[in-house]
């Protein structure tokens, strides 16, 4: 269903999957992607995601590069270029916020465990979003002018995420004033919504779906 667009800027060449819906406008959302890269999965979620109606960005946060195990995964994320990155998450949020079928230029952002990182760091940075999803990922920000809520979604078993970050992040959005609500998914570990890793579980990931679907309609349509 989507397509890789490139774009331009700060000098700065950046790609990304775009998958539009079947309406001529929608909101948008930013996905941005685990330490994998942007594989297949994170490219399927995006056509998900634009067949409820949204337009959907991915940016490819490393260049093209995809790991499979997560030793490749963590040399690919200890490599990576934090300035590109962060240009590419940036410019993927004036990319939709600017473009013509996105209804009102009320846009939203996805992130997965690395992504949400950037997903929390972008909302501090560009107060125009409205909506902020993060699946087991954490961050700590300064979400005073942020204009968004927040959702979470995360395992009760996670190795990466213990319980007293999530906690944390929660109690550090509420102070902010912003609205927050996070899940937790018992006897589950990271990486539960992936369906390509031993962690997917299918019946948290399609519970995490439906919240996250609603929440988005709710906040951007």
């Amino acid at each position: 269903m989507g397509e890789i667009v490139k774009l331009h800027s700060e000098n700065t060449r950046i790609s990304g999957y775009l998958s539009m819906p079947g309406t001529p406008q929608g909101p948008g959302v930013i996905v941005l992607h685990a330490w994998w890269g942007l594989n297949e999965f994170f490219k399927r979620f995006c056509d998900r995601l634009s067949g409820k109606g949204f337009i959907v960005f991915a940016p490819d946060l490393y260049e093209g590069k995809v790991a499979s195990t997560k030793e490749e995964a963590k040399d690919l994320m200890t490599q990576q270029d934090s300035k590109y990155v962060e240009t590419s998450v940036a410019a993927s949020s004036d990319y939709l916020v600017s473009h013509p079928a996105v209804k009102g230029r009320r846009v939203g952002v996805v992130g997965f465990s690395m992504g949400a990182n950037w997903a929390l760091w972008l909302s501090s940075k560009r107060p125009d979003l409205h909506a902020v999803v993060v699946f087991y990922g954490t961050g700590e920000e300064d979400f005073s002018k942020s204009r968004a809520s927040f959702l979470g979604h995360f395992a009760e078993e996670d190795e990466f995420e213990p319980k007293e970050g999530v906690l944390k992040l929660e109690k550090l959005i509420r102070s902010a004033g912003k609205e927050v609500e996070f899940y937790y998914y018992p006897k589950l570990k990271h990486w539960f919504f992936e369906e390509d890793r031993p962690e997917f579980d299918d019946k948290a990931a399609s519970l995490a779906w439906k919240r996250t679907v609603q929440f988005l309609d709710s906040r951007l349509k």
